[in-house]
Formats: C-alpha cells, sequence, structure tokens
C-alpha cells in the first residue's frame, strides 16, 4: 500500500518503528493531495512548508530516543471553521477571508500535540450552514465517490480529503449533523461526541450563543474505527479555555451487549437501501453475539423543531446582516427555507424549547438504561443529488430529522460505513447512524468495530 493508503495507526507503528519517516509520509500525503484534490476541492488552504517542518520534528524526537505521541506523524486537515494560528477562520465567507487566527482551536493544539501533521484546511458551505458544499469563497467541493453525489456538509470537504487519501483523519464539526452526514456519503467512519468531550474555542471570533454552545462539537472523521477511536481521545484532552469540557473517561462502566433498531423513527420514509444497511449493521451485531430489539425510538421530531428554533432565533440576532453582506446566494436560499420551515422564536419561544430540551433528554437517558444502542437511520435517503437543498429542501430536511433531532440533548451519535449500493443516482455508500447516551462514545466505537469486522474494509478511492 502507498503511505497516503494507510489509516493513522499504521503510519504512527511504522513511524514509531523506523520503517518510514514522517517526512516521508507527508511528502506522500501533499503529492497525493496535488494528484487529487483538483478533481474534488476538499483542501482550499494548504502550507506545506509548516507541515514539512511539524513533520522533520517528528522524526528528530524519534532520533533523539524520545516516546513518541500517539498520532506522531499521522497526517490530519482542519476544517476551516475552527482557529489555526496564522490561518483564516472563512467558515467558507468571503468577509472572513482575513480573519487571521492568533491562537490554535483546542482541538488544534490538541493534535499538534499529539504529533499529527496538519496538511491542510477543508471547505465548508458559507456559515457551515448545509449538508453540501458549496461557497462563494473557495468554490463547490465533489464526493471523489461519485460526483453526482453531495460529499455531505458542512464538513463535506473533511470528509471528501479523508475518503481521497488526503490525511488520515479530517477534523469535522456537527451542529445539525456536519460530521456525521459527510462521513455516510463519502463512505467513512465519523463520530459525534458529546457535548463537552471535546474542548473548542475560536479566540477570533466572539462566543457563540447558547443554542450553538449546547449543540456544536468538533470530532474526526477517518477510514477506520481504531483512527477515530485515537483521534477522538487525542481530541478530548482538557482545555480550560472552553467551560463546556468535561473531563470525563473515555471507558464507562462495563455494559449488556443489547442494541435498539429503528428503521423509521416517528414515521420517516426510510428507502429500501437504507433499511438494508440498517439491517446489515443488526446482523452484523447479532453474529457478535448482541442482542437486537426492533423498537420505537425516542422523539426526534420535537428536538428538531426546537433545535430549528434555535438557530433562527440566533441568526435572528445578528447573522441576518451578515448573510446579506456576504450575498451568498446558496446560502440566502437556505436561510429563506428555513423561515419557511420554522417562524423565529420569541423570547418566551427560546425559553420553552430550553425547557423542553431537558425532558427529551430525560426521556433518551432513560432509553439507554435499557438498550446501551441505538441503530436508526444517518439519513431517510441515500446520499443526496448534489446540491438538492436547492431544489426541494422540505425533502432534505425531512431526510435529515436523525440528523437534526440529536444535537439538542449534546448525546452522541456515529455514522458506521457498511458497503455500497446501487440508487438512482449510481453506486452510492450507504451506512448507519449509532446513538448512545452520553459520554459512551465507547459503546458507540465497540459495536462500530464489530460492524466494520463483518463488512468490506475502507479503501482510498480515487476521484
Amino acid at each position: 500500500m502507498a503511505l497516503w493508503e494507510l489509516d493513522g495507526v499504521a503510519v504512527a507503528a511504522q513511524i514509531a518503528n523506523g520503517e518510514v519517516s514522517a517526512r516521508e509520509v507527508t511528502e506522500a500525503t501533499l503529492a497525493r493531495m496535488d494528484a487529487v484534490n483538483p478533481a474534488i476541492n476538499a483542501v482550499v488552504a494548504r502550507d506545506d512548508a509548516a507541515a514539512l517542518a511539524a513533520a522533520d520534528e517528528v522524526d528528530m524526537a524519534r532520533g533523539r530516543g524520545e516516546a513518541l505521541a500517539s498520532m506522531a506523524g499521522v497526517p490530519v486537515t482542519i476544517k476551516e471553521n475552527v482557529d489555526q494560528a496564522g490561518c483564516a477562520t472563512t467558515n467558507g465567507l468571503r468577509i472572513q477571508r482575513n480573519l487571521i487566527a492568533e491562537t490554535d482551536n483546542p482541538v488544534v493544539a490538541n493534535l499538534r500535540r499529539a504529533g499529527a501533521v496538519i496538511v491542510g484546511r477543508t471547505n465548508t458551505p458559507a456559515f457551515s450552514l448545509r449538508w453540501f458544499t458549496r461557497n462563494s469563497l473557495h468554490g463547490h467541493t465533489k464526493n471523489p465517490h461519485n460526483a453526482r453525489i453531495t460529499p455531505g456538509g458542512s464538513s463535506g470537504g473533511a470528509a471528501s480529503a479523508t475518503a481521497a487519501g488526503i490525511g488520515a483523519v479530517g477534523h469535522g464539526t456537527d451542529i445539525g449533523g456536519s460530521i456525521r452526514y459527510p462521513a455516510y456519503a463519502c463512505g467513512l467512519q465519523g463520530i459525534r461526541p458529546t457535548l463537552g468531550r471535546v474542548a473548542a474555542w475560536n479566540g477570533s471570533s466572539p462566543d457563540r450563543h447558547i443554542g450553538a454552545q449546547l449543540m456544536a462539537v468538533s470530532g474526526p472523521h477517518a477510514r477506520s474505527v481504531r483512527d477515530v477511536r485515537v483521534s477522538l481521545e487525542v481530541m478530548a484532552q482538557p482545555d480550560l479555555r472552553d467551560p463546556w469540557h468535561v473531563s470525563a473517561p473515555m471507558n464507562g462502566p462495563e455494559y449488556p451487549r443489547r442494541a435498539a433498531l429503528c428503521v423509521a423513527p416517528e414515521g420517516l420514509n426510510t428507502h429500501p437501501l437504507v433499511e438494508q444497511a440498517l439491517r446489515d449493521a443488526a446482523a452484523r451485531l447479532i453474529d457478535a453475539g448482541w442482542k437486537v430489539d426492533e423498537v420505537e425510538s425516542p422523539p426526534f421530531r420535537a428536538p428538531a423543531r426546537c433545535q430549528a428554533q434555535l438557530w433562527l432565533a440566533e441568526m435572528a440576532r445578528g447573522a441576518q446582516a451578515a448573510f446579506a453582506q456576504e450575498d451568498d446566494p446558496d446560502a440566502i436560499h437556505v436561510l429563506a427555507e428555513m423561515h419557511k420551515l420554522t417562524a423565529v422564536p420569541d423570547l418566551n419561544g427560546v425559553l420553552d424549547a430550553m425547557q423542553a430540551r431537558l425532558g427529551f433528554l430525560r426521556e433518551w437517558q432513560l432509553f439507554f438504561e435499557k438498550y446501551p444502542v441505538l441503530i436508526c437511520p444517518n439519513s431517510a435517503e441515500p446520499p443526496f443529488p448534489d446540491l438538492l437543498d436547492l431544489e426541494d429542501f422540505p425533502r432534505v430536511m425531512e431526510a435529515q430529522l436523525t440528523q437534526v433531532g440529536l444535537p439538542l440533548m449534546g448525546l452522541p451519535g456515529m455514522s458506521v460505513f457498511t458497503g455500497f449500493g446501487e440508487s438512482e443516482m449510481g453506486q452510492v455508500p450507504l451506512g448507519a447512524q449509532l446513538i448512545s447516551g452520553r459520554y459512551r462514545e465507547d459503546i458507540l466505537l465497540d459495536a462500530a468495530e464489530v460492524i466494520e469486522a463483518r463488512g468490506e474494509a475502507i479503501a482510498v478511492v480515487t476521484p
């Protein structure tokens, strides 16, 4: 295998053993970027000299006989909506092209401390708002598996890059599916951690309002579950700059190997290919000795409505002016469609949403007492035709019920790859979403490893 085909665990092991140097891995990854990125436009900013210098530091540390950190020499990418010192935190916006960060976001700082080599920054839609990735600053990101389908969003650049071999791990953020859905669309493993698991803070911008504070998280995309496990542990190291951070153990108490399967939460019109993927995931768990019951899930629809209300309430506070100034046609369209579906709440509406959140979370936590993990759709449909939200936003929003409904409660969710299927768009990746209780990412990763071990391995794709 070429060095850019290896997962991060294999790369770190080969570097630690002296089989390859970190510089060789970085040079191979940068060459891979040169070869494939023009076709997918996933990485939109890079500093090759800085990447090679970081790799050289790893090699010098090994040469001195020092013990290497868990991701030493592993190539990673960073989404353009988090601060990386010396780089623009654009969030896909022309109006932020000169917003240069002075300090690293805690996620970036933790990756650097673990020896990871940042090879580039990845594209996101304007305001990181869509499940598709195009903006007026950097242009259109494509799915390396199939250019007719979305790479997902808003971390579409991260997932597209990782799937195409530009780095072993891609950093993403998730407030309404922006890690889980790109992982699904690009055939990867991707986890949305519990609120507070991964510290995050952008010194380049004011603190966000309460809705985003409660729902937005950072997490990894990767081509193997073991890479997700290692990179999540690295990202989750403490940082006092984020008051929401909780230094919870990465592994919780022992739990029964019992899962719930819900194919059509609250009447969701689940596509047959999606149902097939869900039942396949359940069958693999059963094969490993898990007990799986088909049941109704806790609520998604009411939490999704509260989620949308909090989004709009925050946009009404001041983001509307930024939307007008940026004047990105896609973002303007999506915002208008959101207004059609949900009215901007008044103060009482926001307070009611916050009150309801507690009850929803209680109901979900009681559910996980019986079923440590829920298997449900990432989306009601296979990966969408690209830019479908510009043609039929209500269809997209309905299909994404489980993406939007989950973050309100701050719960962790994981997209796990199950294989490929033939849709009207041609061959597309498929997968299942796994959900568990707060700070029980270990359960999601355990279940995902079982599913991964009984399916086809994720291979790098050349667009």
